[in-house]
């Protein structure tokens, strides 16, 4: 085991805690607001209370869904979540064996902790320090009219 394996054995140790959510009064057009963000895979819809409501990918929203129809239509937990003490090597296989790239972390209650998003690359995950550096730098080109 490398020492960055060791390291990052377990989800919790490889997950984003900083994933856009979504309320659950958002509609498609708010998906489709979100999903505007390309490196935006998996919109995460959240009760008030932190406890996840569903998942939603693009391919799950029909082109010729209204905007105004509720996004919690499209979405499912089914498959597309795991437990924070997760080894990292189980839910990689698991997201590999079902195509899939990101897996919403969840506590045993159902309180959205983070994402765990496997880069396009499939050599490494999405880190919470790579979406700020990729924030700011979309705020420095950012042009100013």
């Amino acid at each position: 085991m490398t020492d960055q394996a060791a390291v990052r054995s377990r989800v919790a140790d490889a997950m984003v805690t900083c994933p856009k959510t979504l309320g659950p009064r958002s509609d498609v057009d708010d998906l489709r607001t979100l999903f505007n963000d390309d490196h935006v895979h998996m919109a995460l819809v959240v009760a008030p209370d932190g406890r996840l409501i569903t998942t939603i990918e693009r391919p799950d929203v029909p082109a010729a869904a209204p905007g105004s129809a509720a996004a919690t239509a499209f979405g499912t937990l089914e498959g597309r979540t795991v437990p924070p003490s997760d080894p990292l090597y189980t839910a990689a296989t698991r997201m590999a064996l079902d195509g899939r790239r990101r897996l919403a972390v969840i506590d045993d209650s159902g309180r959205l902790l983070g994402l765990l998003c496997l880069k396009r690359s499939g050599t490494g995950y999405c880190s919470d320090e790579a979406i700020r550096a990729r924030a700011d730098e979309r705020e420095r080109t950012r042009p100013i009219f």
